[in-house]
């Protein structure tokens, strides 16, 4: 599902086709809070039960837990990438995780609370 390996600045970026942005694959769950040329801020919200469309992250992010529940990530083609469940210990409401760039994937809330988190992406400087 990759457009293109791009190499910046000595550094190899995914570039992952737009239409799988999380912002536009999987708008029930991304809102886009603000955005200039250094980050971009999403909110993700989802409600127990729930899935997202399959999505990409394409930048590496800090990711900030204002609420969690037990989640499931799988890839786009149903393979299971990480279970929370399975974790030796999973992030806890207040505490934030880095993560490099997401290619194709779904999040689903297996849990009993919403998971809500704020996530910094930090675009690749030029």
């Amino acid at each position: 599902m990759k457009e293109a390996l791009s190499k910046l600045f000595g550094i190899f970026v995914e570039v992952y086709p737009s239409d799988l942005d999380a912002v536009i694959a999987s708008e029930k769950h991304h809102r886009l809070v603000m955005e200039n040329e250094k980050v971009r801020v999403l909110e993700t919200i989802i409600h127990p039960g729930e899935i997202t469309n399959v999505h990409t992250h394409q930048w590496s992010s800090t990711t900030f837990f204002l609420s969690t529940s037990d989640m499931v990530r799988r890839d786009d083609k149903g393979n299971v990438l990480m279970d929370s469940r399975n974790l030796e210990a999973a992030p806890s409401p207040g505490e934030a995780v880095w993560t490099s760039s997401l290619g194709p994937h779904t999040l689903e809330n297996v849990g009993e609370s919403v998971i809500h988190v704020i996530t910094v992406e930090v675009k690749p400087q030029q």
